[in-house]
């Protein structure tokens, strides 16, 4: 290719894209003009929270138990493991403890 071509390829090639920057930066304007000017308010994703009024406190019995309904949610179920004091006077946990961590055989220097 001789020096005369190779410049105005490069001259053309310079001109496109310059042309195309020019026409992505007004298309970017327009948006942000038509964004400013159309949808002047912000959206809201959820509402406000309102303040609920607290229930009253009420001493009712423990929730009956039905066959095949829900479990009673009163009173609370108990823990799986006795706590310390009952582990002193003699009461097995549950659980079986976890077993120990395996370990293997180190691992040689070279």
């Amino acid at each position: 290719m001789s020096p005369e071509k190779r410049k105005r390829v490069y001259r053309e090639d310079i001109l496109i894209a310059a042309a195309l920057i020019v026409v992505g930066l007004t298309v970017s304007g327009l948006a942000l003009i038509q964004l400013t000017t159309a949808h002047p308010q912000m959206a809201q994703a959820t509402p406000p929270l309102q303040a609920s009024p607290s229930p009253t406190p009420q001493n009712s019995p423990p929730a009956e138990s039905k066959p095949g309904g829900e479990r009673p949610t009163t009173p609370a179920p108990e823990p799986a493991r006795p706590d310390t004091d009952a582990q002193k006077a003699g009461a097995t946990p549950v659980l079986p403890s976890a077993p120990a961590e395996k370990t293997g055989s180190p691992i040689k220097e070279r």
